[in-house]
């Protein structure tokens, strides 16, 4: 059990992964502190679903237009220099949003911190398989999921409570801190260790179309898109309801709207630490639909929970397959060639996140404060759709007679 466990913290005796490492603690921390506050404030400014459903949106719908339209400029342009640009900019918002006076500004400025998101979270993964040997790629993918993922489970509990008690201003204050210090680890990565080369253009347009291409000709590729796809629609209209059931449901308050938030990053961090022991044994098709599999329960069974408790405790069993399945995630995409993989990475994340915009959208649109539990239950179907779908497409062709894992070496 110890050489297992130093062989999955391998990748922190890489000094530019470590500060990758750093980074991401820093500012995924007061990200998820501030998430809550967010979702809290236009909440208790409007009381409407919809509006909820626009602050969740707009934290990622730019990125779908830069993977749809800009993602060229992942290979062709210095990834460390994006990086540290967008944590410059996150820090700006939120140093801002003290001073939001309607709903409206805040959506506004969740929009442009949204923008830097959509450089960054692609640049540092399209990064990783350049700083690690690949042996260590799969786990350092979990390291990276699994900080992120322990501040999913700190950082809405925390942000729910001191929300409560002093309102949102602080949290705001304390992401945009977050952001500076993570800009200060990246900044002290070798520009080299993120970016093996950059890209030779042959035009904006047909730069994009090979990132198209090379995702529509990958079966790997194929399951996230359309796996992971089907899986964001399902959670994303389940996301918008979650402050509805602990609040409005269940009769939590705000403070439970931040243990369910917690529960599902307590589940991350078990997933994700563990993923890659579950890849190394059963292979990525496997763990992938198993994991969306999880998902589904958790989430459908939570659809009938007679309290918050019981609430929490499902969160926590599909945060458990999420976090296996977003680390799977990572595996089939980042095996793309590095000259492309910005562009594909981008494309997949921005096909997958319109799906979930979509559900965003109907979802806050359609539903009332009493529906909570009829979205749940119809999230976790979309979820076992997406299990069947992303397994059978990340499985590598059948070879003399008998279907072969793909591999996450």
């Amino acid at each position: 059990m110890p050489g297992r466990h130093s062989r999955q913290l391998a990748p922190l005796g890489v000094a530019g992964f470590r500060l990758l490492f750093f980074s991401t603690l820093a500012s995924s921390f007061g990200t998820l502190l501030a998430a809550v506050a967010l979702a809290i404030d236009v909440k208790n400014r409007t009381n409407s679903g919809l509006w909820v459903g626009g602050v969740l949106l707009v934290e990622f719908l730019p990125a779908i237009a830069i993977g749809l339209t800009l993602g060229p400029l992942l290979d062709r342009l210095e990834r460390r220099k994006l990086m540290v640009a967008a944590d410059l900019l996150r820090a700006a918002v939120f140093a801002t949003l003290p001073f939001a006076t309607s709903a409206g500004q805040i959506v506004i400025l969740a929009l442009v911190a949204g923008l830097a998101t959509g450089f960054f979270r692609p640049a540092v993964y399209a990064g990783v398989p350049n700083l690690v040997p690949d042996e260590l790629l799969g786990h350092a993918n979990a390291l990276l999921q699994t900080i992120e993922n322990v501040s999913w489970a700190v950082g809405p509990v925390v942000g729910g409570v001191l929300t409560a008690a002093a309102g949102p201003d602080a949290a705001y204050w304390i992401n945009a801190v977050s952001f500076l210090v993570s800009a200060v680890f990246v900044v002290r990565i070798p520009a080299r260790m993120l970016q093996s080369a950059t890209a030779l253009s042959r035009g904006h347009w047909t730069d994009l179309k090979d990132g198209f291409a090379t995702v529509l000709h990958s079966r790997p590729l194929l399951a996230v898109l359309v796996g992971w796809g089907l899986a964001l629609s399902g959670s994303g209209a389940i996301g918008v309801s979650e402050v509805f059931m602990a609040t409005n449901t269940l009769g939590a308050g705000d403070w439970g709207y931040g243990l369910l938030y917690g529960s599902i990053g307590v589940g991350l961090v078990i997933g994700s630490f563990w993923s890659s022991s579950i890849v190394g044994r059963v292979g990525v098709a496997r763990t992938y639909g198993g994991a969306l599999v999880v998902m589904a329960v958790g989430f459908g069974v939570g659809a009938a929970s007679v309290d918050i408790w019981m609430a929490a405790v499902c969160c926590g069993v599909a945060g458990i397959g999420n976090g296996v399945a977003v680390v799977c995630n990572a595996l089939l995409v980042q095996r793309t060639r590095d000259d492309v993989r910005g562009r594909a990475l981008t494309f997949v994340m921005s096909a997958t996140w319109a799906g979930m915009g979509i559900a965003i959208v109907v979802t806050g649109a359609l539903m009332s404060p009493g529906d909570s539990r009829w979205v749940w239950a119809i999230g976790a179907g979309i979820l076992g759709l997406a299990a069947v779908v992303g397994y059978t497409l990340a499985r590598e062709p059948t070879t003399a007679g008998a279907p072969v894992e793909a591999s996450a070496n």
